[in-house]
């Protein structure tokens, strides 16, 4: 991955500072925002204004070809369609009054492939300017399809692979093969250098549980023999009675102290050789301990409280135009929080066919719900031993209504992007 140029900003003679006009432009510091500051461990931290619409995540259909072992819409009862072209028109038209242009991220609840479409919707986007991010199970990126795609101007491709062995890989991905999904892979690589091209950037994204856990340290091998240069794991979400028991961080949200009055000793470690005598010692004096970790500047052991989709400007769209805050929120569906199953009902700003995109981004009730998810006063139903608040995104107890985000995996690091 090509690494990003250090900047940097200056004091005016007045006090004021001032930012480069890149840094301007990427985080939409216009003249009148407002913008969150906290003091960090290591410095001042400014959060990005929420009016800044930086990424657009768009499902262009939720059908998928395969029936994975790790998927919502095998607890869900929606109707199955694809984004037909006029609402997809819509969307690009309203992207035009944004500048900088947004990013694009064809992903959702289903198999973008599998939209007939999607080469010419690449193409359209990549008209706006902006970056152009795909995720794909990799069983529909055939030789045409790969050459259709790099052709469109497509930026970045994620692949899904979540085992490093057929056996593995077939025992989640249901009705895929891995030698498949890597030959197409590979096509696709030797089509990108037959180009004489370094984009799109090949990214691999696995969920990890305890069933394939083991097979990361082979999937990163694989990834890096197909110039893969970013590899995202993800923890599963639960489901399902199945799954639940297959989650890999029960500790490491009961292990968060979510208690401020409560003093307990900050321990920052350097970077450490982990191999097993140090890894056992220092679980054992961490885990008895309860304290709060930080290595190499992370903060291990604390409520991370950031929604990665309000810090990161980003708003959904499903494939009927409905827009959403979030992936989380674009479905309905039921997943066990712990021990306890959980309603999370979908929330929709309004439809792309009867209000233009930039109207939706700053309708009062959207720009309100940016502000209190980032400041994120909600109740830490995540931690807490669960009242019947709890059980729902509906309403917490203190006071705030649907959508409730204090139960959300993702604003505490557990959940990135996970689908197809």
């Amino acid at each position: 991955m090509k690494l990003k140029p250090a900047l940097s900003a200056h004091v005016d003679e007045e006090g004021r500072l001032v930012f480069p006009p890149e840094v301007i432009s990427l985080f939409g510091l216009r003249p009148g925002v407002q913008v969150r500051l906290e003091e960090g461990a290591n410095g001042l931290h400014l959060r990005r204004p929420v009016n800044h619409l930086a990424k657009v995540y768009i499902e262009p259909t939720n059908r998928c070809n395969l029936q994975c072992r790790t998927c919502m819409r095998n607890v869900w009862d929606e109707p199955l369609g694809q984004m037909n072209n006029e609402t997809f028109l819509r969307i690009i038209g309203g992207l035009k009054v944004f500048s900088p242009p947004p990013s694009i991220f064809f992903g959702g609840f289903g198999e973008p492939l599998a939209h007939p479409a999607i080469p010419e919707m690449v193409a359209q986007a990549k008209t706006l300017g902006g970056s152009i991010e795909l995720i794909t199970n990799g069983t529909l990126l055939t030789k045409d399809m790969s050459r259709q795609l790099i052709e469109a101007g497509l930026n970045g491709l994620w692949v899904s692979v979540d085992g490093a062995t057929p056996e593995s890989y077939a025992d989640v991905r249901l009705g895929a093969t891995l030698p498949e999904v890597l030959a197409n892979l590979k096509h696709f690589r030797y089509i990108r250098i037959e180009k004489h091209l370094l984009t799109p950037e090949i990214g691999i994204v696995f969920v990890a549980m305890k069933r394939n856990i083991t097979d990361l340290p082979s999937v990163l091998r694989i990834g890096s023999q197909l110039d893969v240069t970013r590899v995202l794991v993800t923890n599963v979400i639960p489901y399902n009675e199945e799954l639940k028991n297959e989650i890999l961080y029960s500790q490491a949200i009961t292990d968060i102290l979510y208690q401020p009055p409560l003093r307990v000793p900050h321990v920052t470690l350097p970077k450490i050789d982990v191999y097993q005598i140090v890894r056992d010692q220092l679980y054992r004096a961490l885990r008895n301990g309860g304290q709060s970790v930080s290595i190499g500047g992370a903060i291990l052991g604390e409520a991370s409280d950031r929604c990665p989709f309000i810090e990161n400007g980003v708003t959904a769209i499903n494939w009927e135009g409905n827009l959403s805050p979030c992936l989380p929120l674009m479905h309905s569906y039921v997943s066990f929080l712990d021990e306890r199953k959980r309603v999370s009902r979908r929330y929709v700003i309004g439809n792309i066919a009867e209000r233009t995109l930039p109207n939706l981004w700053n309708t009062t009730e959207y720009v309100n719900l940016r502000e209190r998810v980032q400041a994120f006063n909600f109740s830490h139903c995540v931690f807490c031993a669960g009242c019947e608040l709890s059980w729902a995104n509906e309403k917490d107890c203190r006071g705030n209504t649907l959508p409730t985000c204090g139960g959300c995996l993702w604003a505490q690091g557990v959940i990135h992007i996970q689908c197809p």
